[in-house]
């Protein structure tokens, strides 16, 4: 799984270290793939400032400081682009970071509470440029989708870098 990232992790390292930038990681259903290919190149300390694998509830409010009546706004919910939105900005500002990259979605094998389907996730870049997306990869293998969440992040940050 691994060997897969470790490529497009290296191209976001190396875009960060040459403007001297920093990122930081809100992920969810990617249990930590996007901050451990970031992590996996060599001289990691000189750009990634932290990360957060938020998962429940209790771990947003806690290691988010996203209280629950934030997320009564109309179309907030987890698994959703404003959600993405409001993760990447958060943990941007909360480390400092120049970047962040979040992902909240449902691996599988089923779909989430909200009616989404198993590979359904969304995907934010908080930054110098701003961009959320969705992915729905119609499959329910939990670990080929967190796989792919996490190249598809990678892939969607560099791309957004480079606007």
């Amino acid at each position: 799984m691994m060997n897969e990232l470790l490529p497009l992790a290296e191209k976001v390292a190396l875009r960060l270290i040459a403007q001297k930038q920093t990122i930081a990681v809100a992920e969810s259903s990617t249990g930590g793939l996007i901050a451990a290919a970031l992590l996996a190149v060599p001289g990691a300390s000189a750009y990634f400032l932290g990360s957060a694998v938020v998962y429940t509830r209790q771990a947003r409010r806690v290691l988010m400081d996203i209280p629950d009546a934030d997320m009564k706004v109309e179309g907030m919910r987890s698994s959703s682009e404003p959600y993405a939105e409001l993760l990447a900005k958060q943990i941007r500002s909360r480390l400092g970071a120049d970047w962040a990259l979040s992902e909240t979605g449902a691996a599988g094998p089923s779909g989430n509470r909200y009616g989404d389907a198993a590979g359904h996730t969304c995907i934010a870049v908080a930054g110098p440029q701003q961009a959320v997306m969705t992915l729905e990869t119609a499959s329910a293998d939990r670990v080929d989708n967190m796989q792919v969440f996490a190249a598809t992040a990678l892939t969607f940050l560099l791309h957004t870098m480079s606007s």
